[in-house]
């Protein structure tokens, strides 16, 4: 696609440098993070952890944060703090495509996860990016209430001979920490997290509710930080995190909350169903009042069928190599393949969020270089209700958004939402497999579902939503099923 606009160029940052010190290595033999199983090794890259340290700022605002985002937020207190960075990068500099991804590392559970990393990872490693993982949060550190009612000692209480000095004085200061990792991966000095690598793009990303905490950073920080060439923010709710919490005042911002409609880099938000209706966390509010269109550094691509944790990022996700062996077991709940994980005694969500967020973070790379802007995606179709409701076809799947063969050559009913009794199970939706009487009726022959399957997928490359690796696979996939044979 030619490119409608150019994307900006970072200004320069008053961000402060912190001080990184490592590799890191004894107590437990290696970081402690909720993330893929498999050797980096394999695939050329080298998995190493640093400590990072400095002082970081909170923010105040005099005005109270307004529903469009565009916030004017000034320094106020001050705190030290000592946190870590994981950093997975290819070991050949030449095998680098001069991005590092920072990921805002996800405490929703307690421990640090690395949603992001996960859900993309094969896409990642195939085009040389550097990853980043940030402990920004005072649970991840320190330990504490989740926003689940987990209880985790953090870090500290998982391996004290590894990360007994880190220190977080609390999320108040949580977006400087942000800027802070951005601003090492993008400066050299000795000793440098990327190595030998040079970094031309940075480009912030987070899910749930790390999502939340980069709406607030790009409404209220980004403007004057800089660091960031460009955001992918996956599945965020109605509104944005606290700009300041207890013990400092607490400031949040309105319900809804927007991005401004002046940003200065690319953002792509990627919603799944669950985002948009209310959400299942207490205390959330679902994206559909905080919906916006796009604008020249603006996409929002809602996904049909989709969850807000699925059975990829739930378990497959951890040891998918890229060998396509994980894609027969996304498509198999119909046809009775091991491994399906169920929630409750629901099978959760089998969608393809994964393959469009690879989708995602390839593009966002592209604009940030000002070679093409991503596609500007359909709606869900909603019904505003109250309730929230989205509106679906004759097999249960939604209608509208973007399009993938779950929905479009479906051989389950594939949602954002199910019946599952507890709070974390509510965000893997559901799957309700088709009896074989509807399977028939859908595909008198294996050849009918094999090129209908291959139709739909066509479609959601030509559209941009999907990478031509993952389709590959996933058409291979599909032509395993015994579906109408």
């Amino acid at each position: 696609m030619v490119p409608a606009h150019a994307a900006a160029r970072v200004a320069p940052s008053p961000v402060s440098i912190p001080t990184v010190s490592g590799p890191v290595t004894g107590g437990n033999g290696s970081p402690t993070l909720v993330g893929t199983s498999f050797d980096l090794g394999r695939f050329g890259y080298v998995a190493e952890e640093y400590l990072m340290e400095g002082t970081a700022r909170a923010y105040t605002s005099s005005k109270p944060l307004s529903a469009d985002g565009r916030w004017k937020v000034t320094p106020a207190s001050t705190a030290p703090y000592t946190t870590r960075l994981i950093v997975y990068r290819p070991t050949d500099p030449k095998r680098f495509n001069g991005t590092a991804v920072v990921e805002w590392l996800n405490v929703t559970t307690g421990s640090d996860t690395s949603v992001e990393w996960v859900t993309t990872h094969n896409e990642l490693i195939r085009d040389g990016f550097a990853w980043v993982g940030v402990s920004a949060q005072a649970v991840g550190v320190q330990g504490g209430a989740s926003v689940l009612g987990v209880a985790s000692g953090g870090l500290k209480a998982a391996d004290p001979a590894r990360y007994g000095t880190l220190m977080h004085p609390g999320d108040s200061y949580s977006y400087d920490i942000f800027s802070q990792a951005g601003a090492a991966v993008r400066r050299s000095r000795t000793p440098s997290p990327m190595g030998p690598l040079r970094v031309q793009r940075v480009l912030g990303l987070g899910q749930s509710q790390s999502a939340s905490r980069l709406v607030t950073y790009i409404d209220a920080v980004q403007p004057l930080a800089h660091v960031y060439d460009g955001f992918l923010v996956h599945s965020r709710f109605g509104t944005g995190a606290p700009l300041s919490e207890d013990p400092l005042p607490t400031i949040a911002p309105l319900q809804p909350t927007r991005f401004r409609t002046d940003l200065d880099v690319p953002v792509l938000d990627l919603e799944t169903e669950t985002d948009l209706l209310a959400a299942p966390i207490s205390g959330a509010v679902g994206y559909f009042p905080a919906r916006q269109p796009d604008n020249p550094r603006l996409r929002v691509w809602e996904i049909a069928g989709s969850a807000h944790a699925d059975a990829y990022t739930g378990r497959l996700g951890y040891t998918d190599v890229g060998d396509g062996r994980a894609e027969p077991v996304v498509l198999g709940t119909a046809a009775g393949l091991p491994g399906s994980p169920a929630c409750g005694g629901q099978l959760v969500n089998s969608g393809m969020q994964y393959a469009i967020a690879m989708a995602a973070i390839s593009w966002l790379d592209r604009w940030t270089r000002d070679r093409a802007t991503p596609s500007h995606a359909p709606q869900l179709s909603i019904t505003a209700g109250p309730p929230v409701m989205i509106n679906r076809d004759a097999n249960g799947n939604a209608l509208g958004g973007i399009r993938t063969p779950v929905v479009d050559s479906p051989t389950a009913t594939v949602r954002g939402d199910g019946a599952a009794p507890s709070s974390i199970c509510r965000l893997f939706g559901s799957t309700v497999p088709f009896d074989a009487s509807k399977l028939s009726s859908l595909y008198p022959t294996h050849a009918d579902f094999v090129r209908k399957f291959d139709q739909a997928t066509t479609r959601a490359v030509k559209a941009g939503f999907m990478l031509a690796p993952e389709a590959e696979k996933l058409r291979a996939a599909a032509a395993q099923l015994a579906i109408g044979t």
